[in-house]
């Protein structure tokens, strides 16, 4: 399949690097920007693929746009809304990696096969790859949840603040509720809360995220593997994704505010990660970004492989 990036900064370029780089099934057709001096279109032009400045009209307007199956956007929640609303009569396939969710969020190796044959035609139109700490949280809350039914479910995701660029200062309010959202339409939890921290620290370090599942007594060695059985799954296409120790279980005080935030869960899982970036342009400690980048890439390549003779 031909893929479109619209969006020419960081994760829109790793992404572009990461197709050329790696990608059998899915590959660039088009960098679409809206800074005629951006770096990100700049190297595109370098790798021989088609560019344009003039956003997604520019993308309309390209020789060969028929041809092009899935548009990867990597621009900001507000964009997003009007770049959907202008592709929508063209039939193309749209992998969101903004918090906009106007899709199904997906998460790859929990929904991602229930989302493949969505939409007219049986094609999926656009899919929300919800953030770069749902990406990294929602698998391990699913973990739990095919186990012990979860009550309630805590995400804290601290990322590097200078991989934090204008868009994901942009969209902060975005990121706590489209998280907070997946981590229960996807995680499976009764309730989700999402907290991102931008650590200052230098050198910078790599992301880190926390999950709390309160849930009700259960087999915790069944919890842990599958847990562990879910780390592995992601880690086969991110692989910095890692975690940090062994999964945590406690009983929880009855006057514990998480018993009461849980409607009388008294269960606590704690699960602790890491996840360093691959490189592939942007720097290691930017895991937040590579996530993101990579479970869209993997997404599309699925899709493809879903519709190989498209």
């Amino acid at each position: 399949m031909k893929a479109a990036v619209i969006g020419s900064g960081n994760i829109g370029t790793d992404l572009l690097i990461k197709m050329i780089r790696g990608s059998g099934t899915v590959t660039p057709a088009a960098m679409i920007g809206i800074d005629p001096d951006s770096e990100g279109l700049a190297r595109a032009r370098r790798f021989g693929v088609p560019t344009s400045s003039d956003g997604v009209a520019g993308l309309i307007a390209l020789d060969g746009f028929e041809d092009i199956d899935i548009v990867f956007d990597a621009t900001s929640a507000a964009a997003h809304r009007a770049n959907a609303a202008a592709l929508a009569p063209h039939g193309k396939t749209l992998v969101d990696l903004t918090p906009a969710a106007l899709g199904p969020y997906v998460v790859p190796p929990v929904n991602l096969d229930a989302h493949l044959d969505a939409g007219p035609g049986g094609r999926v139109t656009n899919v929300n790859m919800v953030t770069c700490g749902g990406q990294a949280t929602i698998p391990v809350v699913a973990a739990v949840s095919r186990v012990a039914p979860v009550h309630y479910a805590e995400i804290v995701a601290s990322i590097a603040s200078r991989s934090a660029g204008p868009g994901t200062r942009a969209n902060i309010d975005e990121f706590t509720e489209t998280t907070a959202r997946a981590l229960e339409q996807v995680g499976g939890a009764r309730r989700g809360k999402a907290i991102i921290v931008l650590n200052p620290a230098e050198p910078p370090l790599l992301m880190r995220d926390t999950v709390h599942c309160v849930t009700d007594d259960c087999d915790t060695a069944r919890v842990a593997a599958s847990v562990h059985e879910m780390a592995a799954a992601v880690a086969a296409y991110v692989p910095g994704y890692r975690l940090k120790q062994e999964p945590q279980f406690r009983t929880l005080a009855a006057d514990d505010p998480l018993v009461a935030l849980s409607g009388g869960g008294r269960l606590l899982v704690s699960v602790y990660l890491e996840v360093e970036g691959a490189a592939h342009y942007l720097p290691a400690y930017a895991g937040n970004l590579d996530i993101m980048t990579s479970a869209a890439l993997r997404t599309a390549e699925r899709l493809a492989e879903r519709n190989p003779a498209r």
